[in-house]
């Protein structure tokens, strides 16, 4: 009879198997694996059993054997369709993988991050569909990311932001209500007697962009006043700065409503360069509320929206869809306007 392998422990002595738990708690192997996944179907009394001998003898489940005999990697990736400079100098990337992190930090799931703006050579891709993740998280994803679509078709996806397809009926994500954040923050400036208004938008490839330069457009029209102009700022701190530089061009407005607090960052120094006041001579009112909010003088007045938790709620709609459950297609998360000092 074949004796069940066992792996050297971290002491050096044999690690204990799953017969050898079997044995010390009194119940069949198969019991002791229902245990380990779950606990499901096991009798209290069995279950108490199980688990002090597992603690006894020090047992570590085989990661390797148990995924191969359910058929899973255990793997999650999060795909990241950005060049590492943007990934890594935006303080969202970092607030929405906390919270992501942080929700697979309770499961046996691993992260496996990707970034990949252009997935050269489909090399992501091709790992992705091959079997080796049972899903992915995507986020940032532009109009000219096609091989996501590779991706969605293959494994079970979540996205972090409205997917850019006509048909939504087989798409599941988790969005930002950015048209009312922007509108939120458009009306703050017109509450405050501003009525030349100009803006800073993100990318107008991506959803995000667009529907925040859609809310302040509409929060404008709104309040019956004529949006003054719009400048693609590339949600990056030289995008914000070029974009103000083609604003003031055009004239001084009276406010500014700024896609994002990294933007703002820029304009703020273009306006403090030309001899221009915040707020007193130019309001800004940002989108984030991330650390450059607070960071900065004067601090901004900015949409909060909640990037943590939309990364947490990735993880809970994806991991429903791993569990064979039917969560939600759409989950929308709320902004808020954080009032400080330039505006």
């Amino acid at each position: 009879m074949e004796q069940p392998s066992t792996i050297a422990s971290p002491r050096g002595a044999a690690a204990a198997t799953i017969e050898e738990v079997a044995a010390r708690a009194g119940v069949s192997r198969s019991t002791v694996s229902r245990v380990l996944g779950g606990g499901d179907r096991v009798s209290p009394a069995a279950l108490e059993s199980v688990r002090r001998a597992i603690d006894e003898l020090n047992y570590v489940p085989n990661r390797a054997a148990r995924s191969l005999a359910s058929r899973q990697t255990l793997a999650i990736a999060l795909v990241v369709p950005e060049d590492t400079t943007r990934f890594f100098g935006d303080p969202f990337f970092a607030s929405l993988v906390t919270g992501i992190n942080e929700k697979l930090a309770s499961t046996d799931y691993l992260l496996n991050l990707f970034i990949a703006s252009g997935d050269p050579g489909d090399k992501t891709t091709n790992y992705l569909v091959g079997g080796n993740v049972d899903g992915a998280l995507i986020a940032s994803h532009h109009a000219s990311n096609t091989f996501l679509e590779r991706i969605h078709r293959a494994v079970p996806v979540v996205f972090g932001g409205r997917p850019l397809v006509a048909d939504l009926s087989g798409y599941y994500f988790v969005d930002v209500d950015n048209v009312e954040g922007a509108r939120i923050g458009t009306r703050h400036l017109i509450d405050r007697g501003h009525r030349r208004i100009a803006t800073i938008t993100g990318p107008l490839d991506m959803p995000v962009g667009s529907d925040r330069l859609q809310g302040f457009r509409a929060e404008m029209a709104a309040a019956g006043l004529k949006p003054g102009p719009a400048e693609d700022g590339d949600f990056t701190v030289d995008g914000g700065t070029e974009a103000m530089q083609r604003i003031l061009a055009a004239g001084v407005p009276e406010a500014v409503f700024v896609a994002s607090d990294l933007m703002a960052r820029g304009a703020i120094g273009v306006l403090r360069a030309a001899g221009l006041r915040v707020p007193e001579d130019v309001a800004i009112v940002a989108f984030d509320d991330s650390p450059v909010a607070t960071t900065m003088t004067p601090r901004l007045t900015t949409v909060r929206q909640p990037s943590r938790e939309q990364g947490e709620a990735m993880v809970d709609v994806l991991l429903a869809r791993l569990a064979g459950a039917e969560p939600p297609h759409t989950t929308i998360l709320h902004t808020e306007l954080v009032i400080r000092e330039t505006a």
